[in-house]
């Protein structure tokens, strides 16, 4: 890893080599078509650089929540197939349409929106998500029948494309997973029984990709895993030949000798138990550093281990590096990859009872992004 540039206060480097890899890790392992998830802001990675290592690496969907993620990343000449599946209530489709959206239909009257603004030579594409049982959003199975049948008519008519079948999995056993999976079935062939031909079907994040093969079936969404995240509390990165993308860092910025006894930041949850040296770092939750991480957060600081000191301010954190030689400018790293002997974030993520997918998408704007490629 790089130095930091002069001048930088917080910085989060993006390894975009790192993503690419992990997508042509996934890839070989699941063999199926890749859908690289770039939901908010690319879970904190930036959207458009993550789509284009994902891409480039041989993914051929993207996916994210809403449409205005979506026409983001079309406005930054992204041309992929890219899916937009959370919609506000009363949504209309007719600016993601002319853009090529693909719009998940969770209800009947997102279908007939999404039918709505085809044009005479262009229906729009959609995904019918199922709810299998997860309890959000999605096509309730007492519905299935009503919305295949206009779905298909629709179809017919041209106002529609249906392009892909999909739910989500709970991951929370691979019994309920496999249960899942077999209502997914059901539906699928309820579907099929109207005359519906689906592209794709996926249901299998990260998680499932890689751990219930049977749910792999034409098209896996990689999120998770792409940015070199384990989803698994028994397996690292390292164990599924991944490797973390993002690096969060930042400099000493003041240096202070404190006698026994000293107070450290906000409420004094921390006191010195001898003479020692406090760095401070500029870093807090007002940048999506957990406050709930407060003494027990961990840092490297020259080469050396240490836990945050007190309380996480809002835009700075103390570590008590002991007799340990610091000085302004030496750099902090929070989190990256433990194979250069940095915190991992699932380490931040245990220490503020949250867990990894939490800790890089909360990354907040004042953090400067930085893409490298190794």
């Amino acid at each position: 890893m790089n130095g930091m540039p002069a001048g930088t206060l917080r910085e989060a480097v993006i390894d975009v080599g790192a993503i690419g890899a992990n997508v042509r890790r996934l890839k070989r392992l699941t063999g199926v078509e890749i859908l690289a998830v770039v939901k908010a802001d690319g879970y904190g990675h930036g959207a458009v650089r993550t789509a284009q290592a994902a891409l480039g690496a041989g993914a051929t969907r993207l996916g994210v929540a809403d449409v205005s993620e979506a026409l983001d990343l079309r406005r930054a000449g992204v041309r992929a197939p890219i899916l937009a599946w959370l919609h506000a209530p009363g949504a209309t489709f007719a600016e993601p349409a002319s853009h090529g959206i693909e719009i998940g239909v969770s209800r009947f009257d997102q279908l007939l929106a999404a039918a709505a603004a085809a044009t005479a030579d262009r229906p729009v594409a959609v995904h019918l998500k199922l709810e299998t049982g997860l309890g959000r959003n999605g096509l309730a199975p007492a519905d299935w029948a009503t919305v295949f049948a206009e779905a298909a008519r629709l179809e017919r008519l041209g106002r529609v494309r249906v392009v892909g079948l999909f739910s989500h999995l709970s991951n929370t056993s691979a019994a309920d997973d496999r249960a899942a999976l077999v209502r997914f079935h059901e539906g699928a062939a309820l579907a099929a029984s109207v005359g519906l031909t689906p592209e794709v079907r996926h249901i299998a994040a990260t998680d499932a990709a890689i751990d219930l093969p049977e749910a792999r079936l034409d098209c896996v969404r990689i999120g998770l895993g792409m940015y070199g995240l384990s989803p698994f509390d028994d397996r690292t990165s390292a164990d599924l030949g991944l490797r973390p993308a993002m690096t969060l860092r930042a400099p000493v910025v003041a240096v202070r000798r404190v006698p026994a006894g000293q107070g450290v930041s906000y409420g004094y949850a921390h006191r010195t138990a001898a003479e020692t040296t406090l760095a401070l770092v500029p870093l807090g939750y007002a940048d999506g550093v957990p406050r709930a991480a407060s003494g027990r957060g961990p840092v490297t600081l020259g080469g050396r281990r240490f836990t945050v000191a007190g309380r996480i301010a809002m835009d700075q954190f103390v570590v008590d590096v002991g007799d340990t030689p610091v000085a302004v400018g030496d750099e902090v790293v929070l989190f990256g990859d433990p194979a250069r002997g940095e915190p991992a974030a699932d380490e931040w993520g245990a220490a503020s009872g949250s867990i990894n997918y939490e800790i890089v998408t909360r990354i907040g704007p004042r953090v400067s992004r930085r893409a490298v490629t190794s």
